[in-house]
């Protein structure tokens, strides 16, 4: 059994380039619908595994810009460095809301809380 993570977004187009931005991602398997405008479905790998999946919300889903502790949160983990959770910090609290600023908690030295402009949680940490 497997489980991954996918995440529906405004603005898959451009989501897909943040994250790629963000975490170093590159894309995999692409759907994009007829006008070629939004993802049905967008694979996001890192080192040739996935790391997520990126699809247009529908018409009817509520992506209104969270600024609030939500119930689930995607948690990016052993970046390797405080440079790349920079980097990534840098990139998504763009149009974003930071709830926590980069800095250690309990149980990791260099982290942050936020939710960038797609309505979407993070924790990022080294």
């Amino acid at each position: 059994m497997n489980i991954s993570s996918q995440v529906y977004v405004k603005g898959s187009m451009e989501a897909v380039g943040l994250y790629c931005r963000a975490f170093g991602l590159e894309k995999g398997l692409e759907i994009k619908d007829e006008a070629k405008n939004e993802y049905a479905h967008c694979e996001l790998t890192l080192n040739g595994k996935l790391f997520m999946a990126v699809s247009e919300a529908p018409k009817e889903c509520d992506t209104s810009q969270k600024t609030a502790w939500q119930t689930m949160a995607f948690n990016v983990y052993d970046m390797g460095s405080e440079e790349a959770v920079r980097q990534a910090y840098d990139i998504l609290k763009d149009g974003g809301t930071v709830i926590d600023p980069l800095g250690p908690c309990d149980w990791n030295p260099y982290c942050s809380n936020l939710i960038d402009r797609f309505g979407v949680f993070w924790w990022i940490a080294i």
